[in-house]
């Protein structure tokens, strides 16, 4: 969505006369700018939120989808890298695990928040876009290539199937449960596969076969609960869910020119202006959709990359091409300032933080305050959080890729930029308690 003349007009004329020619304003967000133009089957978007916080879809039926995406920490979960199944708690206060049933790997990104991913612009899921709208026809480009199921409603139903099989995540392994032994196998789709196996689970549960019934006209005459189904209710809760387009700057946008403080302003300015946020955090929703290099610390156990394993290479891992080593998604800004920790691994506790890194890149991951990283204490674990960050020779490697030009803000440009950058939040999103479900069909309970 471009800017419309009169919108843009507004904006030079009160607020962005220092903007560069072509910078990137934005209409208002409009319904139809998500899918089902923004109005889900309700009956489905309640069932998707009872299996969004169900933990009877984990191999070990200790962890739902919602332990490391919860309303109450922004859709994430409020540490660096997620801790997945064998972990107890959630947010800052999970921990590891205890015993036989600890975690064995920390997970190697920072939960990403689901905030607006229902909108049409949203063609790319995870960090890297592993999973994405085909660019050469119809359907997906996932990493289970042809075993991907048929019938997905789009591209977050998609997405929604990958932390059920992953070991690490949801799955649980192989000498724990049948569906992490089918995992650890290679056998996550057909006939007792992984995901078979989970949606015979959730056909075990009476109450979800009577929601399902009400909820689809399919299921119950000419098929059975499948994971297709499963994943179509989650995505359709996620996008209903987490829509979030009534942040100040929306308001603004839509002709209230009080909406933004003075301050605010001055954030716009620097933003759309000569600290070139726009550059990439354009469009509606702050972000060009690609993928970019920034020279992001790499924390946590890495994602199997490089000489020993611990270094993510991010979208190179998907394009195969040698320009994408250490490029990421450019993250959504919108409700950015409840999505913390902030970058692919989590490496800033601060939105301060990651700020000042946009400054100069290179330099600031030299310098990178370790402190900044949350990542729930484990014996076995903690050796390998830094590994890559204490090798001079890998920490350059991430510096030479940083595609972005150092910019010169003071203090007082930073503070004015963390201003629009809450301008950006939805009041709403501040509490979202509201969307955790009394209780869940299987009884295991909602944390």
């Amino acid at each position: 969505m471009g800017a419309q003349a009169g919108i843009g007009l507004r904006l030079v004329r009160g607020t962005i006369s220092a903007a560069p020619v072509g910078a990137q304003l934005v209409d208002p967000i409009l319904d139809q700018d998500y899918r089902d133009n923004g109005q889900p089957d309700e009956e489905l978007v309640e069932l998707g939120r009872r299996l969004f916080f169900d933990k009877v879809l984990s191999g070990n039926r200790n962890i739902s989808c919602a332990t490391c995406h919860h309303p109450l920490f922004g859709t994430g979960d409020a540490i660096s890298m997620s801790v997945g199944e064998g972990g107890r708690g959630i947010g800052d206060e999970r921990d590891t695990g205890k015993g036989a049933s600890r975690i064995r790997a920390r997970v190697p990104r920072n939960a990403p928040a689901l905030f607006n991913i229902g909108a049409r612009q949203f063609r790319s899921m995870f960090h890297d876009g592993r999973v994405q709208e085909s660019v050469t026809g119809s359907g997906f480009d996932t990493p289970a290539g042809a075993d991907l199921p048929d019938r997905l409603a789009d591209v977050v139903a998609a997405q929604a199937l990958f932390p059920l099989t992953n070991g690490t995540e949801m799955a649980g392994q192989a000498d724990e449960n049948e569906i992490g032994a089918a995992v650890a196998a290679g056998q996550t789709a057909g006939r007792r596969g992984a995901w078979d196996l989970i949606a015979a689970r959730v056909r075990g549960v009476p109450e979800y076969v009577r929601l399902f019934r009400r909820a689809s006209d399919t299921v119950g005459k000419k098929r059975h609960i499948t994971i297709v189904e499963i994943a179509n209710a989650i995505a359709a809760f996620e996008s209903a869910a987490w829509r979030s387009d009534n942040s100040p700057f929306d308001d603004f946008l839509r002709g209230d020119d009080g909406a933004l403080t003075g301050q605010h302003r001055r954030g716009m300015n620097l933003f759309y202006g000569r600290a070139r946020c726009s550059s990439c955090h354009d469009g509606a929703f702050q972000t060009d959709q690609k993928f970019h290099s920034i020279a992001l610390p790499q924390v946590g156990p890495g994602n199997g990359d490089g000489v020993g394993g611990h270094e993510d290479f991010g979208r190179q891992n998907v394009s195969g091409g040698a320009a994408d080593r250490f490029a990421y998604r450019t993250p959504s800004l919108r409700n950015v300032t409840e999505t913390g920790p902030w970058g692919h691994s989590g490496a800033f506790a601060t939105l301060e933080g990651i700020v000042r890194h946009y400054i100069d890149p290179p330099r600031f991951l030299r310098n990178y305050d370790r402190s900044q990283a949350i990542l729930p204490s484990s014996k076995s674990l903690d050796p390998l959080d830094f590994l890559v960050m204490n090798d001079r020779a890998l920490v350059d490697a991430i510096g030479r890729s940083n595609g972005s030009r150092p910019v010169r803000l003071n203090d007082a440009d930073i503070a004015d930029l963390i201003a629009f950058l809450e301008a950006l939040t939805d009041p709403d999103a501040r509490d979202l308690s509201g969307d955790i479900p009394s209780e869940v069909p299987s009884g295991l309970g909602t944390q």
